[in-house]
Protein backbone atom coordinates (compact mmCIF):
# COMPACT_ATOMS: atom_id res chain seq x y z
CA UNK A 1 0.00 0.00 0.00
CA UNK A 2 1.32 3.55 -0.74
CA UNK A 3 2.06 6.17 1.96
CA UNK A 4 -0.04 9.00 2.12
CA UNK A 5 0.20 11.33 4.35
CA UNK A 6 -1.81 14.44 2.94
CA UNK A 7 -5.01 15.30 1.43
CA UNK A 8 -7.51 17.95 0.37
CA UNK A 9 -11.46 17.05 0.56
CA UNK A 10 -14.29 18.72 0.10
CA UNK A 11 -17.25 18.07 3.07
CA UNK A 12 -20.81 18.70 2.74
CA UNK A 13 -23.35 18.45 5.63
CA UNK A 14 -26.88 17.48 4.82
CA UNK A 15 -29.35 20.93 4.25
CA UNK A 16 -32.13 20.90 7.23
CA UNK A 17 -35.69 19.84 5.67
CA UNK A 18 -38.33 22.72 5.15
CA UNK A 19 -41.32 23.35 7.86
CA UNK A 20 -44.94 22.31 6.51
CA UNK A 21 -47.59 25.28 6.19
CA UNK A 22 -50.47 22.31 6.83
CA UNK A 23 -54.05 22.43 8.13
CA UNK A 24 -56.02 20.07 10.29
CA UNK A 25 -59.05 19.00 8.28
CA UNK A 26 -61.37 16.17 9.80
CA UNK A 27 -65.48 15.07 9.67
CA UNK A 28 -67.04 16.73 12.33
CA UNK A 29 -63.95 19.01 13.15
CA UNK A 30 -64.18 22.66 11.44
CA UNK A 31 -61.87 24.46 13.23
CA UNK A 32 -58.84 21.78 13.38
CA UNK A 33 -56.16 24.49 13.33
CA UNK A 34 -52.52 24.44 12.39
CA UNK A 35 -50.94 21.17 12.09
CA UNK A 36 -47.57 21.06 10.20
CA UNK A 37 -44.43 19.97 11.19
CA UNK A 38 -40.64 20.83 11.23
CA UNK A 39 -37.91 19.48 9.07
CA UNK A 40 -35.55 16.94 10.08
CA UNK A 41 -31.87 18.11 10.96
CA UNK A 42 -29.18 17.46 8.22
CA UNK A 43 -26.72 14.96 8.71
CA UNK A 44 -23.51 16.06 9.96
CA UNK A 45 -20.22 14.97 9.03
CA UNK A 46 -17.70 13.68 11.64
CA UNK A 47 -14.08 12.54 11.69
CA UNK A 48 -12.36 9.72 13.79
CA UNK A 49 -9.67 8.74 14.41
CA UNK A 50 -8.77 4.59 13.76
CA UNK A 51 -5.46 3.10 14.65
CA UNK A 52 -6.28 0.26 11.91
CA UNK A 53 -5.14 2.94 9.77
CA UNK A 54 -1.89 4.49 8.72
CA UNK A 55 -2.05 6.31 5.75
CA UNK A 56 -4.26 8.35 3.83
CA UNK A 57 -4.70 6.53 0.42
CA UNK A 58 -8.51 6.69 1.19
CA UNK A 59 -9.17 10.08 0.66
CA UNK A 60 -6.36 10.52 -2.14
CA UNK A 61 -8.76 9.56 -4.80
CA UNK A 62 -12.20 10.58 -3.26
CA UNK A 63 -11.96 14.26 -2.46
CA UNK A 64 -16.11 15.08 -1.70
CA UNK A 65 -17.99 13.84 1.25
CA UNK A 66 -21.89 14.38 1.16
CA UNK A 67 -24.03 13.89 4.08
CA UNK A 68 -28.37 12.98 4.11
CA UNK A 69 -30.59 16.04 3.84
CA UNK A 70 -33.15 16.52 6.10
CA UNK A 71 -37.06 15.31 5.25
CA UNK A 72 -39.46 18.44 5.30
CA UNK A 73 -42.13 18.07 7.62
CA UNK A 74 -45.50 17.26 6.94
CA UNK A 75 -49.24 17.14 7.97
CA UNK A 76 -50.41 15.98 11.32
CA UNK A 77 -47.79 17.11 13.25
CA UNK A 78 -45.29 15.00 11.42
CA UNK A 79 -41.60 16.00 11.80
CA UNK A 80 -39.46 15.38 8.92
CA UNK A 81 -36.98 12.46 9.14
CA UNK A 82 -33.47 13.86 10.12
CA UNK A 83 -30.63 12.83 7.67
CA UNK A 84 -27.73 10.60 8.55
CA UNK A 85 -24.34 11.47 9.69
CA UNK A 86 -21.78 10.48 7.95
CA UNK A 87 -18.19 9.09 9.81
CA UNK A 88 -15.10 9.51 7.89
CA UNK A 89 -12.32 7.11 9.49
CA UNK A 90 -8.82 8.86 9.52
CA UNK A 91 -5.88 7.70 11.29
CA UNK A 92 -4.59 8.55 14.51
CA UNK A 93 -2.53 11.58 14.56
CA UNK A 94 -4.35 13.40 11.46
CA UNK A 95 -4.44 16.93 11.85
CA UNK A 96 -7.58 18.49 10.18
CA UNK A 97 -7.10 22.47 8.59
CA UNK A 98 -9.91 24.80 7.03
CA UNK A 99 -8.41 26.01 3.72
CA UNK A 100 -10.52 29.19 3.96
CA UNK A 101 -9.22 30.32 7.03
CA UNK A 102 -6.20 28.08 7.70
CA UNK A 103 -7.90 27.51 11.44
CA UNK A 104 -7.08 23.77 12.85
CA UNK A 105 -10.55 22.33 13.21
CA UNK A 106 -9.49 18.94 15.23
CA UNK A 107 -6.27 16.56 16.08
CA UNK A 108 -6.79 13.71 16.37
CA UNK A 109 -4.15 12.77 18.55
CA UNK A 110 -5.73 9.39 20.21
CA UNK A 111 -7.49 6.32 19.27
CA UNK A 112 -11.33 7.19 18.90
CA UNK A 113 -10.91 10.91 19.16
CA UNK A 114 -14.07 12.11 17.52
CA UNK A 115 -14.50 15.80 15.91
CA UNK A 116 -17.21 17.25 13.53
CA UNK A 117 -16.37 18.76 10.60
CA UNK A 118 -19.43 19.73 8.79
CA UNK A 119 -22.53 20.94 11.03
CA UNK A 120 -26.05 19.93 9.23
CA UNK A 121 -28.26 22.21 8.55
CA UNK A 122 -31.12 23.07 11.31
CA UNK A 123 -34.75 21.78 9.88
CA UNK A 124 -37.30 24.77 9.52
CA UNK A 125 -40.23 24.98 11.76
CA UNK A 126 -43.99 24.55 10.92
CA UNK A 127 -46.53 26.32 10.71
CA UNK A 128 -47.74 24.60 14.25
CA UNK A 129 -45.42 27.04 16.16
CA UNK A 130 -46.90 30.06 14.77
CA UNK A 131 -50.57 29.52 16.16
CA UNK A 132 -51.24 32.49 18.71
CA UNK A 133 -55.02 33.83 20.23
CA UNK A 134 -54.85 36.53 17.08
CA UNK A 135 -53.72 34.42 14.41
CA UNK A 136 -55.58 30.93 14.41
CA UNK A 137 -55.18 29.73 11.01
CA UNK A 138 -50.70 30.49 10.12
CA UNK A 139 -49.59 30.00 6.86
CA UNK A 140 -46.09 31.07 8.04
CA UNK A 141 -43.19 28.54 8.19
CA UNK A 142 -39.40 28.33 8.01
CA UNK A 143 -37.11 27.00 5.50
CA UNK A 144 -34.93 24.40 6.80
CA UNK A 145 -30.96 25.93 7.03
CA UNK A 146 -28.04 24.66 4.32
CA UNK A 147 -25.35 22.39 5.44
CA UNK A 148 -21.84 23.54 6.66
CA UNK A 149 -19.84 23.22 3.77
CA UNK A 150 -15.94 23.17 3.81
CA UNK A 151 -12.49 22.44 2.07
CA UNK A 152 -10.15 20.54 4.42
CA UNK A 153 -6.53 19.89 4.62
CA UNK A 154 -5.61 16.49 5.99
CA UNK A 155 -2.26 16.47 7.28
CA UNK A 156 -0.73 12.81 9.15
CA UNK A 157 1.54 13.51 11.66
CA UNK A 158 3.04 9.85 13.49
CA UNK A 159 2.87 9.44 16.58
CA UNK A 160 6.13 8.68 17.97
CA UNK A 161 8.30 9.08 21.15
CA UNK A 162 11.46 9.58 18.99
CA UNK A 163 12.16 10.63 15.61
CA UNK A 164 15.69 9.98 13.77
CA UNK A 165 17.21 13.11 11.73
CA UNK A 166 20.25 12.60 9.77
CA UNK A 167 21.82 12.79 6.23
CA UNK A 168 20.43 10.00 3.51
CA UNK A 169 22.80 7.19 4.26
CA UNK A 170 23.73 8.03 7.60
CA UNK A 171 22.19 4.57 8.80
CA UNK A 172 18.97 5.19 10.59
CA UNK A 173 16.87 2.45 8.46
CA UNK A 174 19.44 -0.01 9.98
CA UNK A 175 19.95 1.31 13.47
CA UNK A 176 16.03 1.08 13.81
CA UNK A 177 16.01 -2.79 11.91
CA UNK A 178 18.75 -3.37 14.72
CA UNK A 179 16.49 -2.24 17.87
CA UNK A 180 13.31 -2.74 16.86
CA UNK A 181 11.02 -4.98 14.65
CA UNK A 182 10.81 -2.74 11.89
CA UNK A 183 12.01 -3.88 8.80
CA UNK A 184 12.79 -0.93 6.34
CA UNK A 185 14.85 -1.25 3.27
CA UNK A 186 18.38 -0.93 3.28
CA UNK A 187 21.07 -0.42 0.29
CA UNK A 188 24.54 1.22 -0.23
CA UNK A 189 22.81 4.13 -2.02
CA UNK A 190 20.90 7.76 -0.86
CA UNK A 191 17.07 8.05 -0.40
CA UNK A 192 16.48 4.08 -0.13
CA UNK A 193 13.80 5.36 2.71
CA UNK A 194 10.76 7.35 0.68
CA UNK A 195 8.02 7.05 3.84
CA UNK A 196 8.14 7.24 7.38
CA UNK A 197 9.07 3.86 9.33
CA UNK A 198 7.81 3.19 12.64
CA UNK A 199 9.49 0.69 15.33
CA UNK A 200 8.41 0.08 18.76
CA UNK A 201 11.72 -0.44 20.90
CA UNK A 202 11.68 -2.77 23.56
CA UNK A 203 14.24 -2.30 26.30
CA UNK A 204 11.83 -4.77 29.13
CA UNK A 205 9.61 -6.24 29.64
CA UNK A 206 7.29 -3.42 30.47
CA UNK A 207 9.27 -0.67 29.32
CA UNK A 208 9.17 0.56 25.50
CA UNK A 209 9.08 3.54 23.24
CA UNK A 210 8.11 3.96 19.35
CA UNK A 211 10.90 5.18 17.36
CA UNK A 212 10.02 7.05 14.03
CA UNK A 213 12.44 7.19 10.63
CA UNK A 214 12.21 9.39 8.22
CA UNK A 215 14.36 10.17 4.87
CA UNK A 216 16.69 11.71 4.92
CA UNK A 217 17.76 15.05 4.55
CA UNK A 218 20.34 17.00 2.49
CA UNK A 219 21.39 20.59 2.55
CA UNK A 220 19.09 23.35 0.14
CA UNK A 221 15.63 20.49 1.40
CA UNK A 222 13.67 24.08 1.95
CA UNK A 223 14.34 25.02 -1.28
CA UNK A 224 12.87 21.63 -2.31
CA UNK A 225 16.52 19.50 -2.83
CA UNK A 226 16.07 16.01 -2.22
CA UNK A 227 12.82 15.34 -0.71
CA UNK A 228 12.68 18.59 0.83
CA UNK A 229 10.98 19.16 4.32
CA UNK A 230 7.86 17.50 3.34
CA UNK A 231 8.30 15.05 6.11
CA UNK A 232 9.70 16.85 9.02
CA UNK A 233 5.96 17.01 9.97
CA UNK A 234 6.39 13.29 11.25
CA UNK A 235 8.91 14.84 13.84
CA UNK A 236 7.12 17.07 15.50
CA UNK A 237 4.68 15.16 17.89
CA UNK A 238 8.22 13.47 19.34
CA UNK A 239 10.10 14.28 22.40
CA UNK A 240 13.84 13.67 21.62
CA UNK A 241 15.71 13.59 18.36
CA UNK A 242 18.28 11.30 17.44
CA UNK A 243 20.70 12.80 15.10
CA UNK A 244 22.33 10.04 13.21
CA UNK A 245 25.87 10.91 11.79
CA UNK A 246 28.37 8.92 9.41
CA UNK A 247 31.27 9.49 11.23
CA UNK A 248 33.01 7.31 8.66
CA UNK A 249 31.71 8.47 4.97
CA UNK A 250 32.88 6.12 2.38
CA UNK A 251 33.11 9.32 0.10
CA UNK A 252 36.55 10.62 0.93
CA UNK A 253 35.42 14.33 -0.52
CA UNK A 254 32.33 13.89 2.24
CA UNK A 255 32.79 16.29 5.57
CA UNK A 256 30.74 15.14 8.46
CA UNK A 257 30.81 17.84 10.17
CA UNK A 258 29.54 20.09 7.59
CA UNK A 259 26.55 17.00 6.73
CA UNK A 260 25.27 17.57 10.35
CA UNK A 261 25.24 21.11 10.47
CA UNK A 262 23.60 21.33 7.59
CA UNK A 263 21.04 19.16 9.16
CA UNK A 264 20.71 21.50 11.95
CA UNK A 265 20.29 24.64 9.89
CA UNK A 266 17.29 23.03 7.94
CA UNK A 267 15.64 21.96 11.00
CA UNK A 268 15.90 25.63 12.27
CA UNK A 269 14.32 27.37 9.02
CA UNK A 270 11.52 24.25 9.15
CA UNK A 271 10.27 24.84 12.27
CA UNK A 272 11.97 26.82 15.54
CA UNK A 273 9.55 24.84 18.04
CA UNK A 274 11.13 21.59 16.48
CA UNK A 275 14.71 22.83 16.52
CA UNK A 276 13.80 23.67 20.12
CA UNK A 277 13.24 19.60 20.81
CA UNK A 278 15.84 18.00 22.79
CA UNK A 279 18.67 16.61 20.23
CA UNK A 280 21.02 13.99 20.70
CA UNK A 281 24.08 13.46 18.57
CA UNK A 282 25.00 9.56 17.69
CA UNK A 283 27.50 9.26 16.04
CA UNK A 284 27.04 5.99 13.45
CA UNK A 285 29.65 3.61 11.92
CA UNK A 286 32.05 3.84 14.58
CA UNK A 287 32.96 0.12 13.44
CA UNK A 288 34.42 1.01 10.34
CA UNK A 289 37.14 2.87 12.36
CA UNK A 290 40.34 1.49 13.75
CA UNK A 291 40.07 0.89 17.49
CA UNK A 292 43.65 2.54 18.15
CA UNK A 293 41.60 6.56 16.10
CA UNK A 294 38.24 6.68 17.75
CA UNK A 295 38.67 8.40 20.39
CA UNK A 296 40.55 11.11 18.68
CA UNK A 297 38.11 10.75 15.83
CA UNK A 298 34.98 11.52 18.08
CA UNK A 299 36.81 14.13 20.42
CA UNK A 300 37.61 16.25 17.47
CA UNK A 301 34.30 15.96 16.05
CA UNK A 302 32.52 16.65 19.52
CA UNK A 303 35.06 19.45 19.92
CA UNK A 304 33.83 21.37 16.51
CA UNK A 305 30.05 20.07 16.65
CA UNK A 306 28.88 20.70 20.33
CA UNK A 307 26.18 18.80 21.57
CA UNK A 308 23.27 17.82 24.62
CA UNK A 309 24.44 14.26 25.18
CA UNK A 310 26.46 12.37 22.60
CA UNK A 311 26.57 8.48 21.81
CA UNK A 312 28.64 6.87 19.38
CA UNK A 313 27.58 3.12 18.22
CA UNK A 314 27.58 1.15 15.48
CA UNK A 315 23.85 0.04 13.85
CA UNK A 316 25.13 -3.02 11.85
CA UNK A 317 27.33 -4.24 14.64
CA UNK A 318 25.32 -3.31 17.61
CA UNK A 319 27.97 -1.39 18.81
CA UNK A 320 26.12 0.87 21.70
CA UNK A 321 23.20 0.38 20.57
CA UNK A 322 21.73 -1.07 23.97
CA UNK A 323 23.26 1.44 26.15
CA UNK A 324 21.48 4.62 23.92
CA UNK A 325 18.41 2.61 23.64
CA UNK A 326 17.95 3.14 27.81
CA UNK A 327 19.23 6.39 28.05
CA UNK A 328 16.30 6.87 25.68
CA UNK A 329 13.96 5.10 27.50
CA UNK A 330 14.96 7.34 30.30
CA UNK A 331 14.26 10.13 28.65
CA UNK A 332 10.97 9.37 27.37
CA UNK A 333 9.73 7.93 31.17
CA UNK A 334 10.98 11.25 32.50
CA UNK A 335 8.91 13.65 29.95
CA UNK A 336 5.70 11.55 29.30
CA UNK A 337 2.74 13.44 31.11
CA UNK A 338 0.92 11.36 33.69
CA UNK A 339 -1.90 9.65 32.55
CA UNK A 340 -5.40 10.92 32.73
CA UNK A 341 -7.37 9.53 35.39
CA UNK A 342 -10.80 7.34 34.57
CA UNK A 343 -14.32 8.54 35.75
CA UNK A 344 -15.44 6.37 38.73
CA UNK A 345 -19.18 6.15 37.97
CA UNK A 346 -19.61 4.86 41.34
CA UNK A 347 -18.83 8.91 41.97
CA UNK A 348 -22.12 9.34 39.15
CA UNK A 349 -25.53 10.14 40.27
CA UNK A 350 -27.23 7.60 37.77
CA UNK A 351 -30.59 10.31 38.61
CA UNK A 352 -28.84 13.32 37.40
CA UNK A 353 -30.35 14.03 33.58
CA UNK A 354 -28.86 13.91 30.52
CA UNK A 355 -26.83 17.03 29.13
CA UNK A 356 -28.84 18.74 26.52
CA UNK A 357 -26.22 19.89 24.38
CA UNK A 358 -24.74 16.47 23.95
CA UNK A 359 -28.56 15.26 22.75
CA UNK A 360 -28.15 18.50 20.62
CA UNK A 361 -24.67 17.50 19.25
CA UNK A 362 -25.75 14.12 18.44
CA UNK A 363 -28.85 14.70 16.69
Amino acid sequence: MKFFDEAKIEVIAGDGGNGSASFRREKFIPFGGPDGGDGGRGGSIWAIADRNLNTLIDFRYTRMFKADSGANGRGADCYGRGGEDRELRMPVGTTITDLATGQVIADLDRDGARALIARGGRGGLGNLHFKSSTNRSPKQTTPGEEGERRELKLELKVLADVGLLGMPNAGKSTFIRAVSAARPKVADYPFTTLAPNLGVVRVDESRSFVLADIPGLIEGAAEGAGLGHQFLRHLQRTRLLLHLVDIAPFDEAADPLHDARAIVEELRRYDDALYQKPRWLVLNKLDLIPEDERAARVKAFVDAFGAERVFTISALTRIGCDGLCYAVMDHVEATRPPPEPEPDVRDRDITEPADESDDESAN
